[in-house]
């Protein structure tokens, strides 16, 4: 073989060493991600799998002396001897009415912002809103809490609560509801501190759905004469209404398991009123007030209304989750 015949044989073989040696590094570099994806969805699993056991470990004690009275038993007297008497449905009550309340205020304000931004705000001024919205979102929530027990607290206590327990006096079950007297520390003001920090959620992602309605189909609703709000009730809220019920639920995710502000606010009282004004507590309070001074049969009741928070958020956001699931169908038939 001449010299140029060999050099055109070398010539023929370099790439496709090369293509090999190639596929080779995209074939390892493949399975390298393919492995470390996996490695970080199962450590996943395996942390809320750890949190779920530490969880039972500590609560059982309690489950095993206390049973189901718990949820059933408002009391809670930590130090009588020789056993104490510990129910969570003070705190548990508390955990729901807070985050109900919470909800009825922050949804339609929030939406409402939601709309106002990406519908009838100026340009110019959208994003100075969007700013501030993203602002309050991080603001921690001990300065909430501040915030709601030296200014909101006294304002509520002073002006709103006493307006409300005038105009409901006497009207059937509102007027226990709205009861008094007016008090800084209460449910009903730690609901709206809640209102607020979960407000810039519903928000921001009711923003972004919303901007991603086709104009066409805007643009279509106007052109046979409907109004603003004909638009977003029959063209923006169905096309994003997944997304919406999304953002909520993250907010309620949220309004379940504050603690630092609603501590500050509430009052820490176990025992259940039917006054929204009167002082309570929530699963996370509780635990945040008393679990530096607590032990024994104490604690593993502390664990035990942590457990409870764990499994009634697990079910709020599966039951979010199978809506959307359920929406989405819906939508595809």
């Amino acid at each position: 073989m001449t010299d140029f015949a060999m050099q055109a044989a070398t010539t023929r073989e370099a790439p496709v060493a090369d293509r090999a040696q190639a596929l080779k590094r995209f074939a390892l570099s493949d399975k390298t991600f393919y492995w470390l994806t996996r490695v970080s969805a199962v450590s996943v699993l395996l942390l809320l799998g750890g949190i779920i056991i530490s969880l039972t470990i500590g609560a059982w004690p309690s489950i095993q002396h206390f049973g189901l009275s718990f949820l059933t038993t408002q009391r809670w007297a930590p130090q009588i001897e020789p056993a104490p008497i510990l129910g969570g449905l003070g705190p548990i009550y508390g955990t729901l009415v807070t985050s109900v309340i919470a909800m009825i205020i922050a949804v339609p304000i929030g939406i409402g912002i939601a709309i106002f931004l990406t519908e009838l705000c100026p340009s110019w001024l959208r994003r100075p809103f969007g700013i501030a919205i993203e602002l309050l979102a991080g603001i921690p929530s001990i300065i909430y809490g501040m915030w709601g027990f030296f200014v909101l607290a006294p304002f509520l206590a002073d002006y709103f609560q006493p307006l409300l327990i005038a105009t409901f006096e006497g009207v059937p079950v509102l007027g226990a509801i709205f009861g008094g007297p007016p008090s800084y520390l209460s449910l009903f003001n730690a609901s709206v501190v809640l209102a607020i920090m979960i407000l810039p959620f519903i928000t921001a992602i009711s923003r972004d759905v919303f901007m991603t309605v086709p104009p066409v189909l805007k643009e279509s609703a106007y052109g046979i004469g409907c109004t603003t709000w004909e638009v977003v009730r029959s063209v923006v809220i169905p096309y994003t209404r997944v997304g919406v019920i999304g953002g909520v639920m993250l907010a309620l995710g949220r309004a379940l398991g504050e603690t630092m502000a609603v501590t500050f606010i509430i009052g820490n009282s176990f025992r259940i009123q039917d006054s929204i004004f009167a002082p309570g507590t929530t699963i996370s309070a509780a635990i945040a007030s008393e679990f530096a001074e607590s032990g024994g049969l104490h604690q593993s009741a502390l664990f035990f209304l942590g457990l409870l928070l764990f499994v009634l958020t697990f079910f709020v956001l599966a039951a979010a989750r199978l809506m959307l699931m359920r929406l989405e169908r819906q939508k595809g038939t």
